[in-house]
């Protein structure tokens, strides 16, 4: 039996002709679900694309916010690379100070371990954000753990540094270094003829000629470990002012400090006279290095 056949007649405008299209029933079991899968298709692609038109603003904000990440990304990776810098000008400066105050500095001590910085290739803004991420995020976070490491010991040698001076500056305030009373200069430290015997002697200090009253200071800071007649010497005040350095100061008038009284360089101490076996008013001023008299000029700075 001759299988059924559609007709399909195609009607044109006008007066054209009328054609007629013969197919077989089953072809339509072929062209509906082909119908259906496109119109499907068709359907599928026009959501997707309103879909992502939809989305093309907020893409175009999340680039612009990838952009702005990535510049301050750089921005802080060039900081870091003046930060590293800034360090090691500090180390340099470290080693010159210790240099100068004679502190050991030998050349395995490396404090600061922070040296180099960013590749230079990654600090291009037209590199992609995710190169950035992998490789200065990176390099970033290997720089400020080298910093971190750089401020503790930097902390510790500063520390260190910092004790140094403290003990030097105790050191030169506690070295005599100023003239005790002002005058002139009636007799030096030395050998020299004795005023009173003509014979030679060794005179232990410097005598400073001046009026009767006149204020004596201490030449440095020290503890008042004397004060009191010392036979010819008369009145007298004893300062020790520790590292082994004593001062004496004789022939005092009057006496204006206490045993144990601590006193600052410059401070007044007493009163020029001439008590004890003297020519004359005058100070007769000593300085004790381990208990050894010493020239008093090698510890007048003025």
């Amino acid at each position: 039996m001759a299988s059924k056949k559609i007709n399909i007649f195609l009607v044109p405008d006008g007066t054209g002709c009328v054609k007629q299209l013969r197919l077989p029933k089953a072809t339509l079991f072929f062209i509906i679900p082909l119908l259906i899968i496109c119109a499907a298709f068709l359907l599928w692609i026009i959501h997707d694309y309103i879909g992502i038109k939809a989305k093309t603003p907020q893409l175009a904000e999340l680039q612009k916010e990838n952009s702005l990440q990535k510049e301050q990304i750089v921005f802080m990776a060039r900081r870091i690379d003046q930060v590293n810098q800034e360090m090691n000008e500090l180390r340099e400066l470290d080693h010159k100070l210790k240099v100068m105050v004679n502190l050991e500095t030998g050349e395995g001590d490396e404090q600061f371990q922070g040296v180099g910085g960013s590749d230079p290739a990654l600090l291009d803004p037209k590199k992609s954000i995710a190169k950035v991420d992998r490789e200065l995020v990176r390099a970033m976070h290997r720089s400020l753990d080298n910093l971190n490491s750089d401020i503790n010991s930097s902390k510790e040698d500063k520390a260190g540094l910092q004790e140094f001076l403290e003990n030097q500056k105790m050191l030169l305030a506690s070295t005599p270094s100023i003239w005790p009373a002002k005058g002139w200069l009636s007799s030096r430290f030395g050998y020299r003829k004795s005023p009173f015997t003509d014979k030679k002697e060794f005179h232990k200090g410097l005598d400073i000629s001046t009026r009767k009253g006149s204020p004596i200071v201490a030449s440095a800071d020290g503890t008042v470990s004397f004060t009191g007649r010392d036979r010819g010497y008369g009145r007298v005040v004893i300062i020790r002012h520790g590292y082994g350095l004593k001062t004496k100061y004789a022939h005092l008038k009057k006496s204006l400090v206490k045993k144990g009284q601590y006193v600052k360089r410059g401070e007044t101490i007493g009163l020029v006279g001439n008590s004890g076996r003297t020519t004359g008013s005058h100070l007769h001023y000593e300085v004790h290095l381990n208990g050894v008299p010493v020239n008093p000029l090698r510890y007048v700075l003025n």
